[in-house]
């Protein structure tokens, strides 16, 4: 039983690194996860893939059944979770195609199922969110970087957005202001389930665009799926590199 999972962004679908060996179809107490649930080997280790947004990627990203997904994942048994995101870059040192490994996360969204402990309680819980990821993962994926050569970013804040629209100018200064790094629409309620599944979860980010106001004019799909291209790939370098260690 594999204890790894990946979560896809945009632009990582399927791993095309990964040998498959099953697909396999559930469905949660909160309904059914974004897509089968791919297992294979990836440099000779068992993981779980799951795409975020589906196989086709037709689901927006305040559309993703959360819960159902983290669910599933711990339901058989996997105990660690690399997400995938693509992010735009606020500040000066996200460039495009960087690979960023944030350390803490701000929420702006809404309206998201955003907890498994809102009903049918015993008693009020409160699950501590200091450190929203989980630094024994995050410092194995930095290491493993590293040790490849491969270059990364491995402290920054990510700034959850609600989507799907892009965000104005306006509102990326303020989340500089509020001492954001990176953006993105699809890091919460993410990291916040999996804490209050007990699964030890962690990003890499890659940034696809600059951020609002912050490159030479509007964002445009193209900028985004060139950059992606190029990220994705340093992102599968960095899982060949990791997933040995886990």
């Amino acid at each position: 039983m594999s204890k790894v999972a990946i979560i896809g962004g945009t632009g990582l679908t399927k791993l095309t690194n990964l040998t498959i060996t099953g697909r396999e179809v559930h469905v949660s107490k909160y309904g059914e996860p974004s897509a089968p649930l791919t297992r294979g080997l990836l440099v000779g280790k068992e993981v779980i893939f799951l795409p975020r947004h589906g196989a086709g990627h037709t689901i927006p990203p305040h559309k993703v059944n959360y819960r159902a997904n983290i669910t599933v994942l711990k339901n058989v048994g996997v105990e660690k979770v690399i997400s995938i995101n693509a992010v735009g870059g606020i500040t000066t040192a996200m460039e495009a195609q960087r690979i960023v490994i944030p350390d803490q996360i701000i929420d702006y969204t809404w309206s998201r199922h955003h907890t498994f402990f809102d009903e049918g309680l015993n008693q009020v819980v409160h699950v501590d969110f200091t450190s929203p990821y989980c630094e024994e993962l995050r410092q194995s994926i930095i290491a493993a970087a590293r040790r490849d050569k491969l270059p990364i970013i491995d402290t920054a804040t990510y700034a959850a957005t609600q989507g799907p629209r892009l965000e104005s100018a306006a509102e990326i200064d303020r989340f500089e202001r509020d001492g954001c790094h990176i953006v993105g629409m699809t890091g919460m309620p993410e990291a916040a389930l999996a804490r209050e599944r007990g699964l030890c979860y962690a990003s890499i980010a890659v940034v696809v665009n600059k951020a609002a106001g912050r490159g030479k004019g509007v964002i445009t799909m193209e900028e985004i799926e060139h950059n992606l291209v190029a990220g994705v790939d340093q992102v599968k370098r960095i899982l060949e590199a990791v997933i040995p260690s886990l």
